[in-house]
C-alpha cells in the first residue's frame, strides 16, 4: 500500500542517547526507514542539542541492518558538495546500500548567521544549489575524472576513489513548481513533498511527470514521498489531547496535510495518499522521547500497510 518511515528534527534536542534509542526502536518496530534534518540550530532560540548529521549517519550505518535512512535534507549552503559526495559514498558503502542522499539549498537564516555561512538571496541560493547538484551527481556517477566550472563550485580532473558500490539515490525535497520540481526532473531519484493533502500531492506529482517527460526520463523511475506531521492517538481521549496541544482542529490539521487520527482514520488518510501516487511517508516525530507513541503507532497501523 504505502511505506512508513520516521523523520526527526535533529536540532530539537538530538544527542547520542536519543539517537541510538530511536534508531533501535525504528528498526525493531518495523518502520521502513529513519530520516533526520541537518541543522545547527532551530530557527528561534533557545538552542538545544543538535547531533552532527554525518557522524550520526555513520553510527546508524554500522549499528542497524535493515532500515533505510538519510538527511532530509543536507544543504549546499554549509556543506560543500564534494565533501558531501565523499561522505555519502562512505556511509552508503558502510550500510550495505541503505542511504538516500537528500540535498537542499538551505533556508534557515539564524544558523547561517550564527555560524558564519552565506545563505544568499533566493535567486543566488538556487543557482548555487543547482551547481551543487551538478557537482554531487557528477562525482557519484562518473567513472572518469570530472571537470566543472561554475560560479560557486569547481572541479578539475576530480574523481572519487574508491568508486561507490552502487548508484546512490538522490532525493530533493520541496513543493516549488518552478525550481524544485525542475531540479527533481533533472537530478533526482526521489521527490519528497512536504505537508501536502492527497489532492495537492497528486497535482504536484502530475506536474513532475510532465517535467520528467520533457527531460526524457520515465516518470516511474522517480519515487514519490511525503514528509509531514503526525498527530496520533491510540484512543479518543488521547487523540483529543494531542489535537488540543496543536492549537488547531482535526479538520485544520488535515487541511495542512498532517496525518491525524486514530488507527482507522490514519489508515484511511494514508490510503488516500497512496491513491494520489505517494509511495512513502516520513512521519515527522517531534517528541524524541516518545518511544511509547512510536510503538503504539507501529502496532496499530503498520500491520494494515501490508
Amino acid at each position: 500500500m504505502i511505506e512508513l518511515a520516521i523523520m526527526i528534527e535533529g536540532q530539537n534536542g538530538l544527542n547520542w542517547t536519543r539517537w541510538q534509542r530511536l534508531a533501535r526502536a525504528v528498526e525493531s518496530l518495523g518502520y521502513v526507514g529513519l530520516y533526520r534534518s541537518d541543522h545547527f540550530t532551530n530557527a528561534t532560540a533557545p538552542d538545544r542539542d543538535s547531533l552532527e548529521l554525518w557522524t550520526s549517519l555513520t553510527w546508524l550505518a554500522t549499528n542497524t541492518t535493515r532500515i533505510e535512512f538519510g538527511p532530509l535534507v543536507t544543504p549546499v549552503s554549509f556543506r560543500h558538495p564534494t565533501l558531501t559526495a565523499r561522505m555519502a559514498r562512505e556511509v552508503d558503502d558502510l550500510s550495505g546500500g541503505r542511504l538516500t542522499l537528500g540535498l537542499g539549498a538551505g533556508w534557515q537564516d539564524r544558523e547561517h548567521t550564527n555560524f558564519g555561512f552565506d545563505l544568499l538571496d533566493l535567486r543566488a541560493r538556487f543557482a548555487r544549489f543547482e551547481e551543487g547538484l551538478e557537482v554531487t551527481t557528477r562525482l557519484l556517477t562518473s567513472d572518469a575524472p570530472t571537470n566543472f566550472s561554475g560560479k560557486y563550485f569547481r572541479l578539475n580532473d576530480a574523481m572519487l576513489l574508491p568508486r561507490p558500490q552502487r548508484r546512490i539515490p538522490i532525493l530533493i525535497g520541496g513543493n516549488g513548481e518552478k525550481k524544485t520540481l525542475a531540479f527533481v526532473a533533472r537530478y533526482a531519484d526521489e521527490w519528497n513533498a512536504t505537508f501536502q493533502t492527497p489532492e495537492n500531492f497528486a497535482r504536484l506529482s502530475a506536474r513532475l511527470d510532465q517535467l520528467l517527460s520533457a527531460n526524457s526520463r520515465l516518470p516511474a523511475r522517480v519515487r514519490r514521498s511525503l514528509m509531514t506531521g503526525c498527530v496520533f492517538g491510540k484512543d479518543a481521549a488521547a487523540l483529543r489531547g494531542k489535537i488540543a496541544a496543536r492549537g488547531r482542529t482535526f479538520e485544520q490539521l488535515r487541511e495542512r496535510g498532517i496525518i491525524v487520527g486514530d488507527a482507522t482514520q490514519v489508515v484511511d488518510q494514508l490510503g488516500q495518499l497512496a491513491n494520489a501516487g505517494c509511495q512513502r511517508v516520513m512521519l515527522q516525530w517531534l517528541d524524541l522521547d516518545d518511544l511509547d507513541g512510536l510503538e503504539a503507532f507501529a502496532r496499530a497501523v503498520l500491520p494494515q500497510m501490508q
